[in-house]
């Protein structure tokens, strides 16, 4: 009585904390979630490369990518130089080769400069999406900024997202609860019930959701298309799509086998129960590793194995420990006795498990050791074993309280014995003797209380203490868990190093072309309108190759002035190259050139005169960086 009135004085505290962190983790979840979302392929390289200027009309656009991706109905827009979107054919894998994307352009282009915009999706399931400009016969003269369209939904990204970590979280408390029951085996798994069934709906929707807004997500469109029956059916037939077709059907099978196990009775059965169990879990997190990290890069085979197992270490400990916390408010002493020490030791294998494995995953993702630090993806990475150091020191400290609860209730002091009854006219002498034999007999066999040899024995699972000082650090590292999980949820939607790094290994390809602009300031001394003022001067796109150059003159009182002429020459000092004249021509209004041949990369000095007069002149030096 003493011990259930204990419980109900201090079950109102954690149960309001528990409150508490599942509000504080569903919102940190949720702003993770607003960040935006990295996708994992990285363009490689164009071809046309990005801002070059070619002689004669490609007659298809091909990009190429750090790993396979998928294509999509609109993969590719592009526009001319009048704004305008070109008709092109439909998009294609180029030479059968899965990490490129190709599409043909019409046979005659007009002169000028076009922009590509395109979207893909990468092989583990994250959209990516960039533009960038390629230009024929000459530079257009003013290059407009074109609308290529949204890159992605706000909305629907942020319901996407927060399905995703709702499905991480519901996997890992339905296959950790599940083992708990299996493996640590408590007399009573009613208190397991509710969170198994939460876990199992909660997992079933966020995955239908996912499949209905999968389309959308790809596509960057508002979730009201996620109804679309074309764009689902391309879905249905896609490998993330496919994966979470298979999570359903292996859910329903998981549904069936908890009620064959609900209604089983019989201990025998254990082994099976067992091996579909781990089977079923398998299966589950298969469905994570064919769609994300590891299904694309190197070693493909072992990186999908080594997804699949850590996964599943992940759901029996993190899991787990939601289960031991409800083990602890609502079982009996003596069944914790056993209880407690079997998810100990089931937790320590997990750890090892999840430390060989991570291991293995970050140097798959990293590439190298700077990356640690020098990356999204490696800072990401420090904060999550940061979090998982914090998960160990609790761990430990709960340990120390689970070797209490694996020591037994002390024995009570044996009982004095009854009276030796004796038969009717005995005489007293016998009746003495009798009683004294008995009395001799009795006390050399009454067992005497233990004595610890460190003193007085330790409280085991009966005491109210040590099992509210237990579920207390279980609560904790359940909270810090959810944490655990939140980074890795966040890491797996963020560009791996390796192939950022593989990626920087060529020319950036991703954006609109970079354009330099410089503002030369002249005066001449003449004292007219024409004779000071400056000159803006923009360098497109300040790269190895040709570039265009384009020169706009402004007198004095900040209006446009009509000179006699404008010279731009460039020079390399550090490699003695040059001067090398831009030979700008009079566009009426300006000065421009669309075949400045650039050979190096480096820091260049931009000569720019300007003469107002026939004698009246002024020479600017400029520093100018040309990039690879």
């Amino acid at each position: 009585m003493d011990l259930r009135r204990n419980e109900d004085r201090n079950a109102g505290h954690p149960r309001r904390f528990q409150a508490l962190v599942l509000l504080g983790t569903v919102l940190v979840l949720l702003l993770a979630g607003a960040a935006p979302a990295s996708a994992h392929a990285a363009l490689r390289s164009t071809d046309p490369g990005d801002g070059s200027l070619v002689r004669q009309a490609p007659r298809h656009v091909t990009l190429t990518f750090t790993e396979s991706v998928g294509l999509l109905d609109d993969s590719f827009r592009v526009f001319g130089p009048d704004q305008r979107r070109v008709h092109t054919g439909e998009a294609t894998h180029a030479d059968g080769r899965s990490d490129t994307a190709r599409i043909g352009l019409p046979g005659k282009l007009a002169e000028g400069t076009y922009t590509v915009a395109w979207r893909v999706v990468s092989a583990d399931s994250h959209p990516v999406s960039g533009a960038f400009s390629f230009s024929v016969g000459k530079r257009s003269a003013t290059t407009a900024q074109v609308d290529t369209g949204p890159t992605e939904d706000p909305l629907t990204r942020g319901l996407y997202d927060a399905a995703r970590y709702l499905a991480y979280l519901a996997a890992a408390l339905l296959v950790g609860t599940a083992a708990f029951a299996l493996l640590c085996r408590p007399a009573h798994t009613s208190p397991l019930r509710r969170p198994l069934v939460a876990a199992w709906w909660t997992l079933l929707c966020s995955t239908a959701v996912l499949l209905l807004l999968r389309a959308p997500y790809e596509a960057g469109t508002g979730p009201a298309t996620a109804f679309d029956t074309t764009a689902l059916g391309r879905t249905l037939t896609s490998r993330p799509g496919l994966a979470l077709l298979a999570r359903l059907l292996v859910l329903l099978l998981t549904a069936a086998f908890l009620i064959w196990l609900s209604r089983s009775r019989d201990t025998g059965k254990r082994p099976v129960a067992l091996a579909t169990g781990t089977a079923l879990a398998a299966a589950l997190a298969l469905t994570w590793a064919a769609a994300e990290h590891a299904s694309a890069g190197i070693q493909v085979p072992a990186a999908m194995t080594s997804s699949v197992v850590h996964l599943l270490a992940t759901g029996v400990w993190l899991g787990g420990l939601v289960a031991l916390l409800l083990t602890l408010r609502r079982s009996s002493g003596d069944d914790l006795v056993e209880v407690v020490p079997r998810f100990s030791q089931i937790a320590f294998a997990s750890v090892t498990v999840l430390a060989v494995t991570g291991l293995y995953q970050s140097w798959r993702g990293l590439g190298s050791l700077p990356a640690l630090t020098g990356t999204s993806y490696g800072r990401l990475l420090l904060a999550k074993l940061a979090a998982v150091a914090v998960l160990l020191l609790v761990a430990g400290y709960s340990r120390r309280w689970t070797a209490r609860i694996a020591v037994p209730v002390a024995p009570a002091r044996a009982a004095v014995p009854a009276p030796v009854p004796q038969p009717v006219g005995a005489r007293a002498g016998q009746v003495h003797e009798a009683s004294a034999e008995s009395g001799t007999r009795d006390a050399g066999t009454t067992p005497e209380e233990p004595e610890s040899p460190d003193g007085p024995v330790q409280p085991g699972a009966g005491d109210p203490g040590v099992r509210r000082r237990l579920r207390r650090s279980v609560l904790v590292e359940v909270a810090v868990a959810a944490v655990v999980l939140m980074i890795t949820t966040v890491l797996t939607g963020t560009l791996p190093s390796r192939a950022q790094a593989e990626a920087a290994q060529q020319a950036p390809a991703g954006a609109l072309p970079p354009t330099t602009e410089i503002t030369v300031p002249f005066d001449t001394g003449t004292g007219s309108v024409t004779g000071s003022g400056k000159v803006q001067i923009t360098l497109d796109p300040a790269r190895v190759g040709d570039n265009g150059v384009q020169a706009i003159v402004y007198g004095s009182d900040r209006g446009l002035v009509a000179v006699p002429e404008v010279r731009i020459t460039f020079t390399l000092p550090s490699r003695e190259v040059g001067p090398i004249d831009a030979e700008l021509v009079d566009r009426g209004g300006y000065w421009s050139t669309n075949a400045v041949n650039l050979p190096l990369a480096g820091n260049w000095t931009m000569k720019t005169t300007v003469r107002v007069s026939d004698v009246d002149q002024v020479s600017v030096e400029r520093r100018v960086r040309v990039e690879p």
